[in-house]
């Protein structure tokens, strides 16, 4: 059926062009130019950019958290003026309360050091005056006779021991055993004394044990009972102690007779 003068009209059920885009004639936009690949390389570039904020975040953080929550006793410690060779291997052992809840807080720092328990002293001594630490001659310092060098110092609320002793292998009988020569013309080695075969003398195991060891023992003044009144033992208020020996006892003279 045709209109006048028009294009015919089909008749019948509607059916939807499925021509494709060339078909069509309409241009469609084509893919991205690196497809998947680029997202990933995005997404783990953004992987890396979050982790490397969240380290350089985490790290000052820890070092704060760890500045803050040690004991500044042992930050000053750090700070003292001493040469390497006399604050080596160091060990902190820490105990009580740093508010002396129920027991005061002690601080107790041991390192070892390359040379003679005299001038490690020196050393030591030289740094605490330089920190502000004051000698003190306490009556306990200290409390029982030891080898090597003990002082004590006192600083604001806090008292300070130091003790530098010879290390522990200068206690060992073996090494304090006397050394016996070789008779002349007589090596160690079995060769001659005129050094062609002789090589160095070996190291002995005293000549190894050397050095010494440095102790440092800060408590809180409150806490030190070498700050308290010491008790006294004054006879005036004790009394004097009975003579055990009884003299001048007339039942001594007596005498019994032989029934």
């Amino acid at each position: 059926m045709s209109g006048g003068g028009g294009s015919p009209v089909r008749s019948g059920p509607y059916r939807p062009d499925r021509s494709g885009p060339e078909e069509s004639g309409v241009e469609q936009p084509g893919p991205e130019p690196g497809g998947p690949n680029l997202q990933q390389r995005r997404l783990r570039a953004m992987a890396l950019i979050m982790v490397a904020v969240v380290v350089l975040a985490a790290l000052p953080l820890y070092f704060g958290i760890r500045a803050a929550t040690r004991d500044p006793v042992f930050n000053s410690l750090d700070r003292l003026d001493v040469p390497g060779w006399a604050a080596q291997e160091r060990t902190d052992a820490i105990s009580g309360s740093r508010w002396c809840l129920i027991d005061c807080r002690f601080r107790e720092r041991t390192m070892t050091s390359e040379r003679g328990t005299e001038e490690t002293a020196q050393v030591y001594t030289a740094a605490l005056t330089d920190a502000g630490w004051l000698p003190w001659d306490a009556e306990l310092c200290p409390s029982q006779p030891v080898e090597g060098q003990y002082n004590c110092w006192t600083r604001d609320e806090l008292t300070l021991d130091l003790w530098v002793r010879p290390p522990a292998c200068s206690d060992d009988l073996l090494l304090q055993r006397p050394t016996v020569e070789p008779p002349s013309g007589e090596s160690t080695d079995g060769g001659s004394a005129d050094g062609e075969s002789a090589d160095s003398p070996p190291v002995t195991e005293a000549e190894t044990c050397t050095g010494s060891v440095v102790s440092i023992k800060v408590r809180n003044a409150i806490g030190d009972d070498r700050m308290k009144p010491q008790p006294s033992t004054d006879p005036s208020l004790t009394g004097e102690d009975p003579d055990p020996v009884f003299t001048d006892d007339p039942l001594l003279d007596l005498e019994v007779e032989p029934s």
